[in-house]
């Protein structure tokens, strides 16, 4: 099963330092918060892995290389213009392939086990749901939450939501309509499938930071330092 990082955003809030930087690149604890990540994810068993890359993706591609420092073998999506999250996505399908795969946003930490999501990854394959999200109790910088749980499906209608923690699981057949190249957001490519209780998902209660802006980088800092 392969898996996904998404690494092609420009980082606004983080600027000025993303303007020499790519986010994912940002230092924190000794080690770029992509490495974090990479390293997380062969633990858990993924080493085939694919990385789009946009503003500075030179820089990350030079970081990581093949992957093989690693543990992995790394696959590079190179975008002209970052896509968004599911115009990155589909752009990425020729390197994914046709079974349900793993996707991550790569500025974020977590302890989460993403072994886990293999046996979910097979319920795409077995059902007609398209996808599978990991949510998280709503952080302070974005407390009214993004979806909700009902019933282990992912539904839009409850006023009880959570926030969505960047992890993902998809069916390739999701991201079909989208034209290679085409610029594409996530959330209104799910809203239709949502709605028809093709989405499920599950709530994660452990280490999970959103690391968008100086602050939370060195919340971050604090936190790896005394563990």
């Amino acid at each position: 099963m392969k898996a996904m990082i998404l690494a092609a955003g420009r980082g606004e809030r983080m600027r000025p330092a993303t303007d020499r930087v790519p986010k994912p690149l940002l230092p924190v604890a000794g080690k770029p918060l992509i490495v974090w990540l990479l390293e997380r994810l062969v633990q858990n068993g993924f080493t085939e892995i694919v990385v789009n890359v946009s503003h500075l993706g030179a820089m990350i591609e030079n970081a990581l290389g093949n992957g093989e420092e690693f543990g992995a073998h790394i696959a590079y999506s190179r975008e002209a213009q970052a896509l968004e999250t599911a115009g990155g996505i589909a752009a990425a399908l020729p390197l994914l392939g046709e079974t349900p795969f793993l996707v991550v946003n790569g500025d974020l930490y977590t302890d989460f086990r993403f072994a886990l999501l293999r046996e979910r990854a097979g319920a795409l394959s077995a059902t007609t749901l398209v996808a599978h999200l990991v949510l998280v109790p709503n952080p302070s910088h974005h407390l009214h939450g993004d979806f909700s749980l009902d019933g282990g499906f992912i539904s839009l209608r409850s006023e009880t939501r959570l926030t969505f923690s960047g992890i993902g699981i998809y069916h390739p057949q999701l991201f079909g309509g989208i034209a290679r190249g085409a610029r594409h957001q996530l959330a209104s490519l799910l809203r239709e499938p949502m709605g028809a209780r093709k989405v499920s998902g599950e709530r994660y209660d452990g280490l999970w930071l959103d690391v968008g802006t100086p602050e939370r980088l060195a919340e971050l800092e604090r936190r790896l330092a005394v563990r």
